[in-house]
């Protein structure tokens, strides 16, 4: 049985590869996976993954060109935005919730436009 923070490395890994394939609904599912316990345990990680989550899904509403995709993105955008900070030294798999952050950070950048 993984520990959690194996589930959390493992899930985050596996994140960033789905972000650098554009599959941005299945990065949200595969870090959703691993945010259900951290919420459950009131893990101080929970908001952190919650924003990357969402991180992901703003991209996925620009993928598929939505209807008011610009209001929708902006919208789901402001969780990444309100938990972005929360990535500081010293807490569990930094390392990856660093390079996680700095993915959105570039997909924002690409995105310009919309944001």
């Amino acid at each position: 049985m993984l520990t959690m923070n194996e589930d959390l490395e493992g899930a985050l890994k596996h994140y960033l590869k789905l972000l650098d394939e554009e599959e941005y609904f299945e990065a949200h599912e595969v870090l959703e996976e691993a945010w259900h316990p951290l919420r459950l345990n009131k893990d101080p990680l929970a908001n952190l993954a919650k924003g990357l989550i969402n991180g992901a899904i703003t991209f996925e509403h620009i993928k598929r060109n939505k209807k008011n995709v610009k209001s929708k993105a902006q919208t789901v955008i402001a969780s990444y935005e309100r938990h972005k900070h929360l990535c500081v030294a010293n807490i569990r798999c930094y390392d990856l919730f660093v390079e996680a952050s700095e993915k959105i950070e570039a997909l924002k950048s690409k995105h310009a436009e919309v944001f």
